[in-house]
Order: structure tokens, then sequence, then C-alpha cells
């Protein structure tokens, strides 16, 4: 129940925002926060991260069904906390976003940074949640997850036992 508390925060927090900055902030303008560094800049993207694939909009869709069916099933399958709450984060994003391209059929970016120099690509709170949710699942695959070891006891003792047939 927390995690699909949590996933529905997230996702309100998403659309909110969004909804906010497309009835604020007209399409293209610039609104600077941190002079050099900071702006809310409404874009609409018809791709995916930074801009890639363009027009990909029912690719998206479809591939985010699939993607997201699969966390659900790695989720209700693993107790693992950390893990819980890495998918939380990428299916509370992936499900904001989505729903944009399903309904709008592009997403409201508006965060804009300006970093080293480097205008970074505008994005939204489901990328965030996303990136966040990306991070954790890396770290806990690198430094959490171990091998079930049920597995690796049967197929140690059917190697023990192959050894002994050849005797």
């Amino acid at each position: 129940m927390f995690w699909t508390i949590l996933i529905a925060v997230l996702f309100a927090l998403d659309q909110v925002t969004k909804a906010y900055v497309r009835d604020n902030l007209p399409l293209g303008v610039r609104n600077e926060v941190i002079p050099g560094f900071f702006y809310f800049t409404h874009v609409e993207n018809t791709g995916a991260a930074f801009g890639i694939l363009k027009n990909g909009r029912y690719f998206f869709i479809i591939l985010t069904v699939i993607i997201c069916g699969i966390l659900i099933y790695v989720m209700i399958k693993n107790k693992q906390k950390l893990l819980r709450l890495a998918i939380s984060f990428i299916l509370a994003g992936a499900a904001g976003n989505w729903i944009d391209r399903v309904i709008r059929g592009k997403v409201t970016d508006f965060f804009d940074f300006y970093i080293f120099g480097y205008d970074y690509p505008v994005f939204n709170v489901a990328d965030i949640c996303i990136n966040i949710g990306t991070f954790l699942l890396v770290f806990f695959v690198l430094f959490i997850y171990k091998e079930p070891k049920k597995e690796n006891a049967a197929a140690e003792d059917l190697m023990a036992g192959a050894g002994e047939d050849d005797e």
C-alpha cells in the first residue's frame, strides 16, 4: 500500500506542476530564476529524454506499458525495500510522461539549467523521478543484490554428483 501511495503522490506532483506550467507560462517563454543558471522554460517534447526519437509517440506509449508491466511484476515478486523504492520512482515518472503522450501527444518540460555554460536539456518532475529510480536501481544491482543461494547450491550439488559418477 505504501508503494502505491508513493507512486500516486509522485505522479500527482508531476501532473500538477505540468498543468501549472501549461496554464501560466506561454510555450517557449523562459523565466529566469537564478541568472545564468536556472530558468523555468515551457517546452513541449514529442520524443524521449532530451528530445531523442522525435514523434515516436506510439512507440513510447507501447514501450512504456511493456516496461511498466515488467517492473510491476518484479516489484510484486521482490520484497527488497530499496528495489521497490527504485521501481516506485520509475513507475511514477513513466506514468507521468505516458499520460501526457496518450492525452496530449507530447510531454511538457520546464526545468531549464545552464551548467558550466552547457544548456542542459529541459526536463520535468517525471524525468527527475525516472532518474532517481534508475540511480537507486543501479545502486541496488551493483551493491545489494545477491544471486539466490538455492540455485547456486543446486548447481554445486549437481556438479559434485557428476564428479562422483565418473569414478
